[in-house]
């Protein structure tokens, strides 16, 4: 793992855990997300808990809670929802899918609508058990049965290390 990247003679400097290497130059590939935000929950630890979905196929036949509300949270529980006999739960802490494309939030209403999915607004999740998830909301706790967890509540860029390195780095809020 790199713990730091800094200027050297004639190229760069790269500390890593174990030892240091030189070199002309560097190039970081952090991926676009960073490091998934966790929720910070008991059993988030659990091995049921992943943060993207990847093939929403792998999920047919479970009973889904995918966390988030932005596109990529509502554009996996519309792909699972798509699933024969998956039961998709989409949760978000927030009271509307403000950040979400508007042709997002028209896809989710037509499958709320249809019963191919279920959403809970201004609810979080409060505990990850091995079949089942506890969610907050204004109508109190209520367990509920499941079998995996999504968790799409964006990413942690490694800012400090990235403007130690010496990259400048541009704010863009809604932009690609």
């Amino acid at each position: 793992r790199v713990t730091a990247v800094s200027r050297g003679d004639g190229g760069f400097v790269v500390a890593t855990e174990r030892e240091q290497y030189r070199a002309r130059s560097v190039l970081l590939a952090i991926g676009r997300r960073g490091t998934p935000r966790r929720l910070g929950i008991p059993g988030e630890e659990l091995p049921k808990v992943v943060y993207r979905l990847l093939e929403p196929e792998q999920y047919r036949g479970q009973r889904v809670l995918v966390v988030g509300g932005g596109d990529s949270a509502l554009e996996a529980a519309l792909a699972l929802a798509a699933q024969p006999r998956t039961e998709v739960l989409l949760s978000y802490r927030g009271e509307a899918f403000s950040r979400a494309k508007r042709e997002n939030r028209e896809r989710l209403q037509e499958a709320e609508a249809a019963g191919r999915l279920r959403v809970m607004l201004a609810a979080t999740p409060i505990a990850i058990r091995s079949d089942s998830v506890e969610i907050e909301s204004e109508s109190g706790c209520k367990e509920i049965g499941n079998d995996v967890v999504i968790v799409c509540a964006g990413g942690i860029l490694p800012t400090a290390f990235l403007r130690a390195a010496g990259v400048e780095i541009e704010v863009r809020h809604g932009g690609a």
